[in-house]
């Protein structure tokens, strides 16, 4: 909802644009779905214009196209973009790790320690909404103790465009109580200050997340 960025200090233009991108990524609207100007507008009571520029940004990034005689045709996120970006992901957020490693604060280990403890608690409820939430947030916490504003930047883009396979991810058989030992491998790592252990722990869960997707991405590829 465009309420959900009231108090971010977005222009109404960057309200649409995250919310349409969400939407995009979320899979509310799917591959070969049109989103039509006037319709949009409607149901989100603003003009045409912000809706068009935010459409523009979309496209840019290659989430929409446009279509003559047809208009805006979602794209989505296809199977060679998961590919891609979890080999890059692999590439930077092990850097990410190495960094954090060497640079991470007490109280930064110790926020990476009381998200390890509500992981385990949400991974006996089974509440896998709850886990994807807080992957996000124990990764973004590596991000910052990095200590680099260019990495957390691109490490920041890529969770956007994975936080839908992310949730896939954990929702299948098991996958949430694997994943949960992984983080705990990071953060002893990290804790242990040791940025090689640190790099490959976190290699081996994105490419443990990628496997795990594969069945899905299989399935719907088919």
């Amino acid at each position: 909802m465009l309420s959900d960025y009231q108090d971010t200090g977005y222009s109404l233009r960057s309200k649409i644009y995250h919310h349409l991108k969400n939407a995009i990524l979320d899979g509310v609207y799917k591959p070969g779905d049109s989103l039509i100007e006037m319709k949009l507008a409607k149901e989100l009571g603003v003009s045409r214009t912000p809706i068009r520029e935010a459409i523009r940004q979309l496209e840019l990034e290659g989430l929409v196209t446009s279509i003559p005689n047809k208009g805006v045709v979602v794209e989505g996120v296809t199977l060679q973009d998961v590919e891609d970006i979890y080999e890059i992901r692999k590439m930077i957020e092990g850097l990410a790790a190495r960094w954090a490693a060497e640079k991470i604060s007490d109280e930064q280990l110790k926020e990476l320690k009381d998200i390890l403890d509500l992981m385990e608690f949400f991974t006996e409820k089974g509440n896998v909404e709850k886990l994807s939430e807080l992957d996000t947030r124990f990764h973004d916490i590596i991000f910052k103790a990095s200590n680099s504003r260019p990495l957390e930047s691109v490490l920041t883009n890529f969770h956007h465009f994975t936080q839908r396979a992310r949730l896939v991810s954990v929702k299948t058989g098991g996958r949430a109580r694997y994943s949960l030992e992984e983080h705990r491998r990071i953060y002893e790592a990290l804790k242990s200050r040791d940025p090689d252990a640190a790099e490959k722990a976190v290699i081996d869960h994105v490419g443990s997340a990628r496997t795990n997707l594969s069945p899905y991405l299989d399935k719907n590829q088919a």
